[in-house]
């Protein structure tokens, strides 16, 4: 009994220290202010937003494709051996006979320098233009990518949210039960030391008591767990404190029920279906660009130089160089590609008419999962409505139950048994309490209206 006291007497003062002596050095969030603070230092949020930016610098190089491309060249050669070229014997010697091996003579002399800028600039490519177009579409997508990650973040911070909101409420039950039951076991002690009750009595309320205990200290060690979890998700510093403001016991339950018996399901709402729309844009600029591969393709350069050759490298520099300017209009017209394009055309109609059945699956998966949780939330009320019945019957059975054993008309066994039954009672709320919540944020997210900005 002295150790179930000294056990008492520890977690009480843990709790304590717990509850009140950190919160000066706590910031406190409500579940607005945890998702807000998610969105900006969720790392999966940053991710993405790293891939728009990316994006971003990719539209820029599909725009740098048609800019004026300049290059400059600088080249210096040294014939260390100069190639000799064969010439019929009689090209220097008429008189030299039929058969007279040919000459072998030197074309071109030790060194050469040439010093050139090339201008190009593309005239027409309709892959270009359709890439141009593309541009936007990619940008969109982008930006799309980045709100269906916090779509995403905004429901793990929620949810991780209410666990530790309701693993604290049952904390807070269970300090209570250990004081009610230590309470009961006072009065069973001292009625026992004037032999009205039997010790079997006592021994039964100190069991209860080593068993709430052993509980409490779960519900504590799932307290620690679920802010581990909220501040992962929150990409908050795992040792950094954290408090939460919102109340779930000041959940309106009336006005919850309300809000979800609208059954209007609006598909563009969904982030994922608006993703498939611009996806499908995508694979339609896709289907354009190979056809406009049928196409010709025009594009001019203009080069500019100047080069120079002498015989010793002393006179490369010190005699004059040579300019020269070349311009070119290239015209490139596809002739046959041996039906290259036309069965790369068949395989973005397959690509398109996937997009387009990915589609109408959505539809279906998101009609599936509004009625889904719109059955969830209705047995959610339902379990609620039913444990808070079972919880207020439960109080009352154990107020009853210990008056009749202080007036000797009930047993101890009725009390511990009504205790028991008021624990479970307590906890089967919470876990209606939270399950309901739960089905909330699903509805939410099913409807499309979990996060927007």
């Amino acid at each position: 009994m002295k150790n179930a006291r000294t056990i008492r007497s520890t977690l009480m003062l843990l709790a304590a220290l717990i509850y009140f002596v950190p919160l000066h050095a706590q910031t406190g969030y409500s579940l607005k202010e945890a998702v807000d603070y998610a969105i900006k230092h969720n790392l999966n949020v940053k991710n993405a937003q790293l891939d728009a930016v990316s994006a971003e610098a990719r539209i820029g190089e599909i725009r740098a494709a048609g800019l004026p491309q300049v290059t400059g060249a600088v080249s210096l050669t040294n014939n260390i051996i100069i190639p000799r070229f064969f010439l019929p014997a009689k090209t220097f010697d008429p008189s030299a006979p039929d058969d007279a091996p040919p000459s072998a003579v030197k074309f071109g002399i030790p060194w050469q320098g040439s010093a050139s800028a090339n201008l190009n600039q593309l005239i027409f490519n309709g892959s270009y233009f359709i890439g141009l177009k593309a541009a936007a579409t990619y940008r969109e997508l982008a930006q799309k990518s980045t709100t269906s990650s916090k779509v995403t973040v905004a429901e793990a911070v929620t949810k991780a949210y209410y666990s530790a909101q309701v693993a604290e409420e049952r904390a807070k039950l269970l300090d209570l039960n250990i004081a009610r039951v230590d309470s009961s076991m006072r009065e069973t002690k001292a009625m026992n030391a004037s032999g009205f009750v039997e010790l079997l009595d006592v021994n039964r309320l100190e069991v209860q008591i080593n068993n709430l205990q052993t509980e409490r200290q779960k519900v504590q060690n799932l307290i620690e767990l679920s802010y581990a979890l909220l501040k992962f998700q929150m990409g908050m510093p795992a040792n950094e404190p954290i408090k939460l403001t919102d109340d779930i016991n000041a959940v309106n339950v009336a006005e919850l029920r309300s809000e979800s018996e609208s059954l209007d399901v609006s598909y563009e709402k969904r982030i994922e279906y608006s993703l498939l729309n611009t996806q499908e844009k995508l694979a339609m600029l896709d289907l354009r660009n190979v056809r406009s591969g049928y196409l010709p393709s025009l594009s001019a350069s203009l080069g500019y130089g100047y080069n120079a050759g002498m015989d010793k490298f002393s006179q490369l520099f010190n005699n004059p160089w040579f300019n020269n300017m070349v311009l070119a209009v290239n015209l490139n017209i596809p002739i046959f590609d041996g039906f290259t394009k036309k069965y790369q055309i068949a395989q973005k109609k397959i690509a398109l008419d996937k997009v387009k059945n990915n589609q109408t699956l959505l539809k279906q998966s998101i009609d599936l999962e509004n009625n889904q949780a719109s059955i969830n939330i209705k047995n959610a009320f339902a379990t609620l409505e039913t444990q808070k019945r079972n919880l207020t019957l439960a109080e009352e059975i154990v107020r009853v139950s210990k008056i009749k054993y202080k007036e000797g008309v009930g047993s101890n066994i009725e009390v511990v048994n009504a205790e028991s039954s008021l624990k479970e009672a307590q906890t089967n709320y919470f876990t209606a309490l939270y399950d309901l919540m739960i089905a909330k944020v699903d509805l939410s997210k099913a409807k499309g209206e979990l996060y927007s900005e």
